[in-house]
């Protein structure tokens, strides 16, 4: 009986699934059509073909740059977003510091403004910084925008460290520096495996604050490639649904790799806050 139940409740996740996937699909099939057929509402039709690919290849040289781009940025934002949170929730939750409510009260009142408000600010920030054209005017503000979201995240995974367990290792003659990477860090590795799940996810598709603020083609991040496509009468449909299957390949590729991460440390999280 349970054998069969858990038979059905598979075909129904499949199911969901499938529906899911469907846009998914149609997406990445697109991006193999000719502008004959583009509009069929078949997933697969005839004549499908890589010219859409090798058209964007060849009209963006500087495509491999942009990965680059995007890669550099994302891989930067998520360790300095790892490093600052797990640092403040250790603090917040285990010192003293005189004004930690309030600092982290108003941190997660960040939570409340979307990123999309926040474009012309920054923006106008980043120009007198002279930081346009320039990797670090996303960085920042995506390390900035992404902290108090982890903080949020890592916070429950703190509260169930047993003080104990750092109160004997402080016994032990184990300092502070010592204490958070061998004690607290592995402690809160779920959480800390959500995070930069979370946030390699948002910092790579990240496109408005990305779209003000590079206006070099050769330091553009990936998604704004696709933005050359999507003209005001829609004419390249084709070239760019190949853009945008080659933006979604690698964030893909990367939670396949990482799911079953995610997937725990969710869980803890759940069972833990």
């Amino acid at each position: 009986m349970k054998k069969q139940s858990d038979k059905i409740c598979l075909a129904i996740l499949f199911f969901v699934m499938i529906i899911f996937m469907i846009p998914l699909l149609y997406m990445i099939s697109m991006s193999f059509r000719t502008a004959d057929n583009m509009y069929s509402p078949s997933l697969i039709v005839e004549g499908m073909t890589i010219n859409n690919y090798v058209k964007v290849i060849k009209e963006n040289p500087d495509l491999i740059k942009n990965f680059l781009s995007s890669t550099f940025v994302t891989v930067t934002t998520v360790i300095l977003v790892t490093i600052c949170s797990t640092m403040a929730v250790f603090g917040f939750s285990r010192k003293n510091v005189r004004g930690k409510v309030f600092i982290y009260n108003m941190l997660l009142c960040t939570l409340m403004v979307p990123i999309s408000g926040l474009v012309i600010p920054l923006t106008q920030i980043n120009s007198k910084l002279g930081l346009i054209d320039n990797y670090f005017g996303l960085i920042f503000p995506y390390v900035a925008l992404g902290i108090p979201f982890a903080i949020t995240i890592l916070q429950g995974f703190m509260v169930a460290v047993p003080i104990e367990l750092e109160e004997a290792a402080i016994v032990d003659g184990c300092g502070t520096l010592r204490l958070f990477l061998q004690i607290i860090c592995p402690m809160l590795r779920p959480g800390i495996v959500v995070i930069v799940i979370w946030q390699f996810l948002t910092s790579w598709n990240e496109f408005f604050l990305a779209l003000c603020t590079m206006t070099d083609a050769a330091k553009q991040t990936l998604p704004l490639v696709a933005q050359q496509y999507n003209g005001a009468y829609f004419s390249q449909p084709g070239s760019l649904f190949a853009v945008l299957t080659i933006i979604t390949i690698p964030t893909l590729v990367f939670y396949v790799v990482v799911q079953k991460q995610f997937v725990k440390g969710l869980t803890a999280g759940a069972i833990k806050g």
